[in-house]
C-alpha cells in the first residue's frame, strides 16, 4: 500500500461553484471552504471556515447545501473548497482543523463575515503557556532605529 502524502487529507476538491455541490460524494468528513469570486480581479476571497464531522456536525455535502439555502448566507459566497479527512481521524481533530483556520481568518475583515469569534479558545491558551516559557518574547528595538 502507497504511503499517503499527508496524514490528514485523504481527497480535496478546489474552487468549485455552488452548482458543483452534488460532486461532493455524501457522507464526507472534513473541513470545508467557502468563496466569494471577484471576476474583476480573479480572486477568491475567504468567507467562511466550517467543520463536518460526523452525524452530529453533518457532511460536508449536507453542510453546503444548508448554507446555499440559508437567506443569511447564500449570497455571500460563490464557490467553495472541500477537504475530506481520513478515515481514522477523529471529531475533534477535524474541530481542531477548524478552529485552527478560524482563528487565522479571524481578523481578515473579508473572511469575518461569517466566521464571527474572538479566536479558537483551546489554542489561545496554548498562545498564553507559550507567552509565559517566554518562547514568544518580543525584542526591543535599539536606539536610533
Amino acid at each position: 500500500m502507497p504511503i499517503s502524502e499527508l496524514r490528514l487529507v485523504k481527497r480535496c476538491a478546489e474552487y468549485l461553484s455552488k452548482e458543483e455541490i452534488k460532486r461532493i460524494p455524501a457522507y464526507t468528513r472534513g473541513v470545508y471552504v467557502l468563496f466569494k469570486y471577484r471576476p474583476r480581479v480573479k480572486k477568491y476571497d475567504v468567507v467562511y471556515v466550517g467543520l463536518a464531522a460526523g452525524e452530529k456536525a453533518g457532511s460536508i455535502r449536507g453542510r453546503l447545501r444548508t448554507h446555499r439555502n440559508s437567506v443569511r448566507k447564500k449570497d455571500l459566497w460563490t464557490h467553495f473548497s472541500a477537504f475530506e479527512v481520513w478515515d481514522n481521524i477523529q471529531e475533534n481533530e477535524i474541530a481542531e482543523l477548524e478552529g485552527l483556520f478560524r482563528h487565522i481568518y479571524r481578523k481578515d475583515t473579508r473572511a469575518n463575515r461569517l466566521n464571527r469569534q474572538k479566536g479558537f479558545g483551546k489554542l489561545r491558551k496554548i498562545v498564553k503557556s507559550t507567552k509565559k516559557e517566554g518562547w514568544l518574547v518580543k525584542k526591543k528595538a535599539k536606539a536610533g532605529k
